[in-house]
């Protein structure tokens, strides 16, 4: 039987859209508000999915503390109350939009995680636009 299972968290974060070698205009122009130089945040929300076969002797696809554990260390953990550009490393020459986010977090993900799994990141930076992320 194969199925997908979810877990759910979120993590408040700010951020700034732009390119060093551009200037602050044409950031506005590109970014618009979203490039503002001192930054600005967002209540994200983050759907993990875990997509594989029902182990029949435990009747778990995946422990599901296990992925709980797995998130809080690799997304909540380093990305909570951080801005994103200064503090969190992925972001240092990466612009921290939702779409490299989203990224960046599958990829954490997609190291710790048995390969077996299929997995995916739909992570909402508010509650009308989000992306979804399947490597």
């Amino acid at each position: 039987m194969s199925l997908t299972v979810y877990r759910k968290a979120h993590f408040n974060a700010a951020h700034r859209l732009f390119k060093k070698e551009w200037s602050d205009q044409k950031n506005r122009e590109v970014f618009g508000k979203c490039s503002n130089p001192l930054y600005h945040g967002h209540n994200y929300e983050l759907e993990v999915g875990v997509t594989g076969t029902v182990n029949p002797e435990t009747g778990f696809l995946i422990d599901l503390k296990i992925l709980k554990e797995l998130i809080e260390t690799e997304v909540e953990i380093p990305f909570d109350h951080k801005n994103l550009n200064k503090e969190v490393p992925e972001f240092e020459n990466l612009n921290p939009t939702v779409e490299n986010i989203a990224k960046v977090i599958y990829d954490k993900l997609r190291k710790k995680l048995d390969a077996k799994f299929e997995i995916s990141v739909k992570l909402f930076e508010t509650p009308r636009n989000f992306v979804v992320y399947t490597g």
